[in-house]
């Protein structure tokens, strides 16, 4: 199941977000920290966007397992008087014990859908190249806009290029 969490449901959800966040960062997926992440390092993230959520500057979803918290993405939609189309999806994230029953198409969807609600038509992202994420919005018709070599860190250390997609909803 996946629901838009409240400003209430995320205070609560914050640990399980953050054990979410952490699981994936050490399972090497580049989402913007290096590992070792622990997960009250990787909750105190999480509990940091509380304000911007509050505000409507981020929308989150979860994927549950019965009562689990398993996944997680975010559209943050633009700020900017020349954007209010425009959104960003970000932290696609899903338990690596959770993989592989259709939980990150299922969230990209939702969060797509989420957006189109919320008048956003024009979603960007970027990813690692060539990760199973990248291929992951390539199957779901994103659009890849280009590569930056060098652009951020993986887990390790090690630079990776990233990969910008769009897709119109």
């Amino acid at each position: 199941m996946i629901t838009r969490l409240s400003t209430a449901d995320f205070a609560a959800a914050v640990p399980a977000l953050g054990e979410v966040l952490a699981d994936c960062t050490n399972g090497g997926a580049s989402v913007g920290f290096l590992a070792p992440l622990d997960p009250a390092s990787a909750g105190a993230w999480w509990k940091g966007l509380a304000g911007d959520m509050a505000e409507g500057r981020v929308l989150i979803w979860a994927a549950w397992d019965g009562p689990r918290l398993v996944g997680t993405v975010q559209v943050r939609p633009a700020q900017l008087p020349n954007a209010p189309h425009r959104g960003e999806l970000a932290k696609l994230l899903v338990h690596r014990d959770a993989r592989g029953r259709g939980l990150g198409r299922a969230l990209l969807a939702e969060a797509e859908r989420g957006a189109r609600a919320a008048g956003i038509t024009l979603l960007v992202l970027d990813t690692e190249t060539g990760s199973p994420a990248a291929r992951l919005y390539a199957a779901a018709d994103w659009a890849e806009a280009g590569t930056v070599p060098d652009y951020a860190a993986d887990p390790a250390g090690a630079l990776k290029p990233t990969t910008f997609f769009y897709k119109r909803i």
